[in-house]
């Protein structure tokens, strides 16, 4: 199991307490469009914060461009669940609670149980478990339990609830197990393509998403024509998705601004794929918003 040093641990607490002394200022940028107002963000159905955690603001940089799918990994450390794409990075005062779950709670509470106020949507809470899968999810469904008055909600076998914000958990596939086996969930899984292929597929009440690396389907990257077969492939993954009620998302796709970006990007509309993965939040919002008008 992973574990931080007690220096790191002491050294970190200046940055703790600034984030909470910033806390309620940025999320009321976050509700009025960013530190300069202007009024209210028109969440953006399709728009997914890759690697979130990395912006200056986690979460409320997302929220402030409209974004209805931010994604946050996370490594159990000394029993609590801290916020890193890798080990190096970790940081006592990033975790999950106070990044994410906190402010989304309170968030729902200030929008009268939406996290966008007048947009009656579920806003994604993709989770990537990095390490010790099984033992990471564990703790993960005990810390969701307390947020259970916003977050979607499932009974083995039985519907879904949905409320302002729903866990998606993806990242080690070993998390399926206890997932599998909890009577009441409070987060769903996030499939891959061979979930999709299976004989005997799992429900969309269990696996609401299916995500793919883009690279290990496609091999076009924006330049030049879209291959006729790779097309193809693409609109029945998505064809095949909804038809089961399950949502799709494609991470690797090319992030770099300029035609290429933009090309594969229209493609993804076009096939009617539920998530566009992006570290670039301005950019995409732009391209969205600009093919929306």
């Amino acid at each position: 199991m992973v574990t931080l040093s007690r220096r790191h641990a002491v050294a970190a607490l200046g940055s703790l307490a600034a984030t909470v002394a910033l806390a309620p200022d940025a999320l009321a940028q976050a509700a009025t469009g960013g530190p300069h107002g202007g009024g209210r963000v028109r969440p953006l159905a399709r728009a997914h914060a890759h690697n979130d955690y990395e912006h200056e603001r986690p979460l409320l940089d997302a929220l402030s461009h409209g974004f209805t799918s931010v994604e946050a990994d996370i490594w159990l450390v000394d029993g609590e669940l801290l916020v890193a794409h890798d080990a190096v990075d970790l940081d006592p005062s990033r975790t999950l609670r106070s990044l994410y779950l906190d402010p989304l709670e309170r968030l729902v509470r200030r929008g009268h149980g939406s996290v966008y106020p007048g947009h009656e949507l579920s806003v994604q809470l993709l989770i990537d478990i990095k390490n010790t899968g099984e033992a990471t999810y564990q703790e993960l469904s005990r810390q969701l339990r307390r947020y259970r008055r916003v977050l979607s909600s499932a009974v083995a076998g039985g519907p879904v609830r949905t409320r302002a914000v729903t866990a998606v958990i993806s990242g080690e596939r070993s998390a399926r197990v206890p997932m599998e086996a909890e009577h009441l969930r409070y987060a769903f899984y996030d499939g891959r393509l061979d979930d999709l292929a299976a004989a005997e597929p799992a429900p969309a009440s269990f696996i609401p998403l299916i995500s793919s690396n883009w690279t290990s389907s496609f091999r076009w990257a924006g330049v030049g024509p879209f291959p006729a077969s790779e097309r193809e492939l693409l609109h029945r993954i998505v064809t095949t998705a909804h038809a089961r009620g399950q949502r799709v998302r494609f991470w690797a796709t090319p992030d770099v601004p300029g035609p290429a970006r933009e090309a594969v990007w229209r493609e993804l509309l076009a096939a009617g794929v539920d998530h566009v993965n992006t570290d670039d939040l301005a950019g995409l919002e732009a391209f969205l918003r600009a093919e929306d008008s």
